[in-house]
């Protein structure tokens, strides 16, 4: 596909469409928020991965706690490997990927309230980073393929209300990170072994744009470059190999501004936090983030960005206008992995694996004190992790 500099591989949608994507997200937010006066309480759920639970975690603004753990085992005979959590704008459902089958892994549906089974669906392989539309209809799911070969893989897009594969939409190999914008026009997930960012035209449930990340290679392209992978044309040879190891990225992360004018890369593999031009496509500049950078969240004012350092282990916290790491606050334990954020922009939630037998963690960060408030021992492997709730109490 020919390199695109400019906008002419955006994407353009009807104002009135526009205008009903981002009521709705309004009315979302409006639904997580509550009440947001003194003594509020912060609901969020996470998954822990290896051992197939799904936790809902209670922060009173000074402790955490874990109020409810669901199991997610489908299979007898095998952990089902839950990696990723997406709530629907309402907050009245939410949805799990689940990355083991046999082969092929799941989407699940469940209640917030009653954490039951709604609804599920069969995806690709070893499904994992997920988002929901802004008007609940659909959510995308990144098929990252973690034991296969390494072919390109897709972007499943399922019908919420129908729990059905809507699109399969092939991008490049392992993608991972997936976000929609809130006008929710746009998907975006980058691909580990390719080092590519890749647009998905939401309306028209295919790939628009892709952006190669490897430094001193930077390049806008519409659709995917033609070979953006060795296996594009069936085929592996050693130089090939060595080509996808020498990546120079490695993304793991796509994370667009509040306002949709930006795009957020996690490169794991050289520690830093790519920044593109979404109207241009074009490389605005590199921030050196922590070792192994992970998962991003921006808060919801559109001023911070946090970023979790898998290999670090810790957090950063960035501010957006300048650049500056404002802070690196070092975790409990090792493999640090995802994060959420309250929408009143005050606290974000680090989920952490641990080592081998160790408990998963939850850590509480206060973003306008730029320091951690409590942690909280999970089952182990915490993994995905998305913010439910504001009660105040009665």
């Amino acid at each position: 596909m020919k390199k695109n500099g400019g906008i002419s591989g955006g994407v353009r949608f009807a104002p009135v469409w526009i205008i009903a994507s981002l009521l709705l997200s309004w009315l979302g937010v409006q639904a997580v928020l509550g009440d947001s006066k003194a003594g509020a309480e912060y609901f969020l759920k996470l998954v822990c991965e290896s051992s197939d639970r799904i936790v809902t975690v209670r922060f009173d603004g000074e402790k955490a706690e874990i109020v409810k753990s669901t199991e997610t085992r489908l299979l007898a005979s095998d952990i089902s490997g839950p990696h990723g959590i997406a709530f629907s704008p309402d907050r009245k459902s939410y949805f799990v990927s689940i990355g083991h089958g046999r082969p092929y892994g799941s989407g699940v549906k469940y209640d917030a309230d009653t954490d039951s089974v709604a609804g599920q669906v069969q995806l690709g392989m070893f499904p994992a980073s997920m988002d929901v539309s802004p008007n609940g209809s659909f959510v995308y799911v990144v098929n990252f393929n973690l034991h296969g070969d390494p072919v390109p893989s897709s972007v499943s897009v399922v019908d919420t209300k129908m729990m059905v594969e809507a699109a399969r939409i092939q991008t490049c190999v392992m993608p991972h990170g997936s976000r929609v914008t809130r006008d929710g026009t746009r998907q975006y997930s980058a691909c580990m072994m390719d080092d590519l960012l890749v647009e998905i035209d939401a309306r028209r449930m295919k790939v628009a744009r892709s952006f190669r990340l490897s430094k001193g290679q930077e390049a806008g392209f519409t659709g995917i470059p033609d070979r953006a992978s060795p296996m594009a044309k069936g085929e592996m040879h050693a130089a090939d190999m060595a080509g996808m190891a020498n990546a120079t990225c490695q993304p793991t992360w796509a994370q667009p501004s509040v306002d949709g004018h930006r795009v957020y890369v996690a490169c794991n593999k050289s520690s830093e936090i790519v920044e593109i031009d979404a109207e241009k496509w074009a490389l605005v500049r590199r921030l050196p983030a922590g070792e192994g950078v992970y998962n991003l969240g921006v808060t919801l004012d559109g001023k911070l960005l946090v970023a979790t350092n898998k290999r670090g282990p810790s957090v950063s916290i960035f501010d957006l206008a300048t650049g500056t790491e404002l802070a690196r606050l070092k975790t409990k334990r090792k493999v640090v992995h995802g994060v959420t954020i309250s929408p009143d922009s005050r606290y974000a939630f680090v989920t952490v694996e641990g080592v081998g037998s160790e408990p998963g963690t939850v850590e509480v960060i206060d973003l306008s004190e730029k320091r951690t408030v409590t942690t909280l021992d999970t089952p182990p492997q915490a993994a995905g992790i998305d913010f439910w709730k504001m009660d105040t109490p009665h």
